[in-house]
């Protein structure tokens, strides 16, 4: 995996569940690690010391950082005169420490330039941090850093600096105009011709002039051509331009960021326990940023904790912190853990955007016939994820509708804001709120019913997205409108709103619809999966999955279940060493051309990126697609081949002889494996034969991604040709296997197969922005208080389209969940970007307000998931999607209650008052 050698694992792997853990027809009772967790297991990341790890010394060391809460003026040092002589930390860590050892900011850029503000420099970001102080006991620690917070003396500043905070950070456009009909081919789009990049003057993209030239500049001709029409449009044609803001937001993760690492000269190894949603990542970075430096690295040990994150765990710095830390333990463990104060001042944060739209629409149809949206985002003084947020919420600004012609740019910008990062939501919570909140101004302007103007306009099946690609499936949009048309909330609203005030005297009742698609997966979506089977039936199975709250090793198990008819006896998750699966991956999936990848793909090895991080939705379709292809390819190769030859037993060839039974009759029934009218069988039937046959009886498969999945073909001996959607397979035979079968597992006991051919989707797919969403809509009943401003949501209902339900309890979860989230994004939530925001080091709970049971709903809240269209109709990643559609709702209600349009977020009791006055 690594240019070093490395070994990770799974702290806690979740114990074998009870017998009573299956209800009828094999779905599980609870989740899978549910008996650790309310048993006091440890489980996750933040419950570990050096004496709960295998291996490591007992003594466990603590640290923690000072950070700059201003960036006006340069840094001069810490002042540690508050200490008294026996608090003094044993081991004070500054920039020119990393400096002289040679330690490297990992990914210039991502992660900006430099681990601890220099002294004589400013700092690049607001909190940044400028010392760590390493304790071997923890008194000392906890007495240091009571004394020292809050104190504006610890660390000192000299005169005015010039500021380091980096230059803005990118600039993209998605332009596109149809052929004249959604069916045609289109006269420019981002999939067929080009996205636009540009630079900055200032704070302003500097895009190409229009021409007939290179596509950049035809992209701006067409661009240019919306303009026009929208300036030249005349009395039958809406011209709506509104401009809205949503605000920075803090995840609010219950485990803080945090990690254990103890780095042991005498071996080499860096050992490490961190919460992480990208474990892969954290080993190969902090492989790198110690390559070079004055500690010797032999490899990396990465331990990977159950964590929760929302994406802001996702290809966060803070775990390379801990590795500093490690690193200047003087041989001990050392922990790294944020209390709730530093987690607002360190932790990646929701980015902040600025939204400018443009609708043009037709009066007499109501139809769209153009929209525009230019898009600032705020990312702080570190890029992270900044840009990729940026562009992916302009191109969900469409949120479900048909547009013939559009032109979306996202300008991604720097500042001394704390970094922002990959958030639930990636930048369409803000630009689809804004379109869901615009549209139904648009539809009141238009004397439309919101929900038939959106039905007028709804993306069908077939048609093309804003970048020109054709989504996925079938769109069921027209099915989630009717229901919620039909639905009481809606089809009684105005009845019960004069019923509601006239018993309520300064109270006005208002009901609010909502309805977003939300993409999941990145476009550079790979994983790897592993199902393996002794004679007698017992069943592991490894994945790269690892649990970060949403349930993901309880789904993946249970895929395995019902594609198998048994559930594995043993799993391992969260596994990121796969030495059967010796690949050779660059890991550049988005910024390579196609030639370069041609040539690459010659080698039967090679593959675009290893493993992707937990994030993007992207458990149960994405990783879930090697579970399942793994558990396929072992019916194709095992299974299937094993129950052939149990059922053709016998003279005249056995009960199979009389049917016509065929690989696609396999079933699996009540827990047994059987196919037209044959005997079931149990799996341990079946791989005692697969076994006896010398059968392949364990593989590896490795998937990648890019908006369509790769296949590959292999050559299986007397298995033939074999085409599966993966990109790379071993296999291990059977103990009946030969000899000569049997020497070629030489791949950590498996054999690796070179692929015979593979086909990747072509680079130009990455231009397809998305393909893959799962739509839910949110209906909202809620009262306005006239005096107070308060908002009081007395109910709401949310239709959810999700392919088939794995666990049907997890995604009612996710739904509660993400809909308490989406309500305090719209009520309740917000951060000041700058000096009186969380950089200063003073925001926790008392300060920032979440919303409890009370603001949500919790007991009137219902949900409906629309059926699958069929048995093979795969699962959607809906964790995302589910917390977006409650926010235009709820301001679309708090319009229909009191007549006023906010069009900044959140609404807080103040606005309203304001705008009553």
């Amino acid at each position: 995996m690594l240019p070093i050698a490395a070994r990770a694992e799974l702290i806690e792997t979740p114990p074998p569940p009870a017998a009573d853990w299956l209800v009828a027809g094999g779905k599980p009772k609870y989740r899978l690690d549910a008996i650790a967790k309310v048993t006091g297991g440890k489980t996750f990341a933040r419950d570990y010391r050096a004496r709960d790890l295998e291996g490591w010394p007992k003594e466990q060391s603590h640290a923690f950082m000072l950070h700059a809460t201003r960036t006006d003026r340069v840094f001069d040092g810490v002042d540690l005169a508050l200490l008294e002589p026996d608090l003094k930390p044993d081991r004070l860590v500054l920039h020119e420490d990393l400096v002289a050892d040679g330690v490297t900011i990992p990914v210039p850029g991502f992660y900006g330039d430099v681990f601890l503000v220099p002294k004589g420099q400013t700092a690049r970001l607001l909190g940044q941090p400028v010392a760590m102080l390493i304790y071997h006991d923890f008194a000392r620690f906890d007495l240091a850093k009571r004394t020292l917070r809050f104190s504006d003396n610890v660390v000192r500043y000299g005169g005015a600096g010039p500021s380091t905070t980096p230059a803005n950070y990118g600039a993209a456009r998605y332009v596109r105009i149809d052929g004249g009909t959604p069916d045609a081919p289109d006269r420019f789009s981002a999939l067929k011709d080009t996205v636009i990049w540009t630079g900055f003057k200032g704070d302003d993209p500097q895009w190409p002039a229009a021409g007939d030239g290179d596509a950049s500049a035809r992209g701006m001709t067409a661009a240019a051509e919306i303009q026009n029409e929208i300036a030249a449009a005349g009395d039958d044609m809406l011209v709506l331009k509104r401009s809205y803001f949503s605000q920075s937001i803090d995840a609010s993760a219950m485990e803080a960021d945090n990690g254990n690492v103890w780095y042991d000269a005498k071996t080499g190894v860096l050992h490490a326990m961190v919460a992480t949603q990208s474990p892969y990542e954290v080993a190969e970075v902090a492989a790198v940023m110690v390559s070079k430096s004055k500690f010797p690295l032999k490899s990396v040990d990465l331990k990977v904790g159950y964590t929760v994150g929302y994406g802001t765990k996702d290809h966060a710095i803070f775990p390379f912190y801990c590795v500093l830390a490690g690193l200047y333990g003087d041989g001990r463990p050392v922990r790294l853990a944020n209390d709730r104060y530093e987690q607002f001042q360190t932790a990646l944060k929701r980015h902040a955007f600025w939204m400018d739209n443009v609708m043009l629409i037709d009066r007499k149809t109501g139809q769209f016939r153009a929209m525009t949206g230019t898009y600032r985002n705020n990312g702080g003084g570190r890029e992270n994820f900044s840009t990729s947020v940026g562009t992916v919420g302009a191109t969900a600004a469409q949120s479900i509708y048909y547009l013939p012609k559009s032109d979306f740019s996202a300008a991604i910008l720097a500042s001394r804001a704390v970094d922002a990062g990959s958030m639930r939501g990636y930048g369409t919570l803000q630009t689809m709120s804004a379109t869901e909140m615009m549209v139904d101004e648009a539809a009141e302007l238009l004397g439309l019913d919101p929900i038939e103007f959106r039905r007028r306009n709804a993306l069908k099946s077939g048609m093309k997205n804003t970048q020109g690609a054709i989504p996925s499936g079938a769109m069921r949009h027209e099915e989630i409108l009717n229901k919620a048309a039909q639905h009481p909330i809606w089809s009684q609203r105005n009845a019960r709103k004069a019923e509601f005030e006239a018993a309520n005297p300064g109270k006005r009742y208002g009901v609010g619809y909502g309805h977003v698609h939300k993409d999941y997966g990145t476009g550079a979506e790979s994983a790897l999966a592993s199902l393996e089977f002794d004679a007698k039936g017992h069943l592991k199975f490894s994945h790269v999955a690892h649990e970060i709250g949403t349930g993901a090793t309880t789904s993946q198990t249970v895929m395995v279940g019902a594609i198998l008819g048994k559930l594995p006896d043993e799993t391992e998750f969260g596994k990121v060493r796969w030495p059967n699966m010796p690949l050779e991956a660059t890991d550049q999936p988005y910024t390579m051309s196609q030639e370069d990848e041609d040539r690459h793909k010659l080698n039967p090895r090679w593959t675009p990126t290893f493993t992707s991080p937990m994030s993007a939705s992207n458990s149960v379709y994405y990783l879930g697609h090697a579970t399942r292809e793994a558990a396929n390819v072992l019916i194709e190769l095992a299974v299937w081949p094993a129950a052939r030859s149990i059922w053709s037993r016998g003279i005249g060839g056995g009960q199979m002889a009389p049917e016509v039974v065929r690989r696609e009759d396999l079933r699996v029934a009540d827990g047994t494996i059987t196919a037209a009218a044959m005997q079931p069988l149990s799996f341990a039937e079946i791989a005692a034969e697969a076994h006896r046959l010398g059968l392949v009886t364990g593989v590896t498969v490795h998937t990648f991604n890019r908006w369509q999945w790769a296949e590959a073909e292999f050559d299986l001996d007397e298995a033939g040709h074999q085409r599966f959607a993966i990109d790379a397979l071993a296999v291990k035979y059977g103990d009946a296997a030969t000899p000569e079968r049997k020497a070629l597992m030489t791949a950590d006991g498996w054999r690796f197969v070179d692929r015979a051919s593979v086909s990747y989707p072509p680079t130009q797919r990455n231009n397809a922005g998305v393909t893959y969403y799962a739509p839910m809509a949110t209906l909202v009943e809620l009262v306005v208080d006239l005096g107070s401003g308060d908002v009081k949501l007395l109910s709401h209902h949310s239709i959810i389209e999700c392919g088939t339900q794995v666990v049907p309890e997890l995604v009612s979860g996710q739904i509660q969940g993400g809909l308490a989230m989406g309500i305090g994004h719209a009520l309740k939530e917000y951060l000041p970007l700058y000096e009186d925001g969380p950089g200063d080091g003073t925001w926790n709970w008392n300060r920032y307000e979440l919303p409890t049971a009370k603001d949500v709903a919790v007991w009137s809240q219902t949900a409906e998931v629309l059926p699958p269209l069929s048995d093979s109709d795969p699962p959607k990643g809906m964790a995302e999607v589910v917390m977006i559609a409650v926010v235009p709702a709820i301001v679309n209600a708090i319009t229909h209650a009191i007549g006023k349009r906010f069009y900044e977020l959140p609404v807080t009791s103040d606005k309203i008052r304001e705008a009553l006055a």
